[in-house]
Formats: structure tokens, sequence, C-alpha cells
């Protein structure tokens, strides 16, 4: 296989999707591709092994393995059910422990899910104990993964202006400001990235945003540019009326932190420059 280190950094990431609730999943059918199995039956033994591990390691197996069977044409009409599974990112990492090790891409896999599942997956109690700091890190990585996905879909909806169709979202959401107008209120240099000048509460109302716009064309099967954007808009409309419903703070009288991420960033590096 050539160039196996690039491969091993966009591959795994490239087939990742993400639900309507902002959780990131695999499906074991185009996992099974990149692992290099070419049968399913053999492909399914691997993740028996894998559930069994999952069992052994005290964790429920249905939040790690989530059925998504679908029925798929085979011709003159007729269809059959396809069998496949929705993975978390642990599943995956048990899958490649138990994987044929003579495929190079097998140990990719592994070392890949093993640092990334720990790096990723906070459990609520986990969350709760971070600074504030911390949560925008971890939220603002979510975004970044959110965005990511919402453009692929919204490419498949045919949208080609991705300025024009994120800024309908932030009009939604920010009473019709634009980006440009949040980065001015927010008093800004050119340039800066408003989301990393976000606290952690107004980074989840555009995570919400974000994944809630890309189930909706996903789901609607949205076409056309135009009605891309009109769907982004209404979302962020909508998540503002639920904002107000619950007499939460409009994302706009959100205070913006002192630093921003980037920042943070900088001061952390040169920290351990500096020891």
């Amino acid at each position: 296989m050539n160039n196996i280190e690039e491969y091993n950094e966009k591959i795994f990431e490239s087939i990742k999707h993400i639900d309507e609730y902002g959780n990131e999943y695999w499906l074991a059918r185009e996992l099974q591709k990149v692992l290099d199995y070419k049968e399913w039956r053999k492909f399914e033994g691997v993740i028996n092994k894998a559930k069994e591990a999952c069992i052994n390691s005290n964790f429920i197996i249905e939040d790690h393995f989530v059925g998504a069977d679908k029925m798929v044409s085979i011709g003159s009409g007729a269809n059959r059910c396809q069998k496949d599974y929705k993975l978390s990112r642990y599943a995956c990492y048990l899958i490649a422990q138990n994987g044929d090790s003579r495929k190079e891409v097998i140990a990719l896999a592994q070392t890949y899910f093993a640092i990334q599942t720990r790096k990723q997956e906070i459990n609520e109690k986990e969350y709760s104990l971070l600074t504030e700091d911390e949560k925008r890190f971890y939220q603002r990585n979510l975004t970044k993964k959110g965005n990511y996905s919402l453009n692929q879909a919204a490419k498949k909806a045919g949208v080609k202006n991705f300025d024009k169709f994120h800024n309908s979202g932030y009009r939604g959401l920010y009473n019709g400001e634009t980006a440009n107008d949040i980065a001015k209120r927010k008093k800004l240099k050119y340039r800066e990235d408003i989301l990393d000048n976000m606290g952690s509460e107004e980074l989840a109302a555009n995570l919400f945003r974000i994944t809630q716009t890309e189930a909706k064309l996903k789901k609607d099967n949205i076409k056309g540019e135009k009605e891309a954007n009109k769907t982004h808009y209404n979302i962020g409309k909508n998540i503002r009326e639920v904002i107000a419903k619950n007499g939460g703070t409009m994302p706009e009288d959100l205070p913006t932190p002192k630093k921003s991420l980037k920042e943070l960033e900088k001061e952390k590096q040169l920290k351990i420059e500096n020891k």
C-alpha cells in the first residue's frame, strides 16, 4: 500500500459519521473495506470477538455496537436485508485489536484508535470536572469535526458558496448577525476565528446548530443551495427560540473569553518548552 503514513492519518477520519446528537460513529461495512477484509463473513467474526472483549471489559455492547441493518437491491426489483453496525470509537479499537495482525493497516488502526479513544471520549462526569478552558477546547474540537461533516452534507446538497451557507446558520442563531458581525462585536482581529473566541456554552449552542443542520440535510434529502441555506437558517432560528423558551442567555449576550483558544494553546506550548 502506498503512502501508508498518510493513509493512517486520513482514512479513519474520512469514514467517520456524526449523528443528530453530535455523537461520532463508524459503519462496519465501511470499516471492513478500509481494514482490507474482502468477505463480510470473516469480518463479522472479528466483530463478534470484539463484542466478547467489550463484555469482558464490563462495557454495555449496545452502547458501542448498534445494529444498522438496511435493505439493499439485488436486481430484478428484489431486495434483501444487509447486516451492518454503527460502531463507537471504542468498538473500532476492539475490532482492530481482534483483527488480522499480519495486515499492516490493522496495526495502524490499533495505534490510531488506541490513542484517539481515550483522547476524544469523555463521559459526563469527566466533563463536569473540566475547567472552563478545558471545556472550550473539548467543544471546539467537536465543532471542528461537526463542521467537516456538515460541509460534506452541504456539498452533496449542492452548496457551492460555503460562506453564505454558514452565515445563514449564524443569522438564524444570532438574530441576523453574520460571522463578520459576530467578529466585530467580539472586537476580534482580522480573520480571527470566532469559534476560538467563544465560551463553552456558546460553543455548545453552535455545535447543536451544526449537528442538527447536517441531520436535516441528510434526513430530508435537501437539494439545492437555496434550500440548504434556508434549512441552516431555520435550524439556527429554532435553536434560538428554544434558548429563549427555556430562559437561557442568547448567544450574542454570552461573554467573550479574555483569551482565544489559540492564545491558550501558545501559552501551553511555551510552558512545555520552558520546562
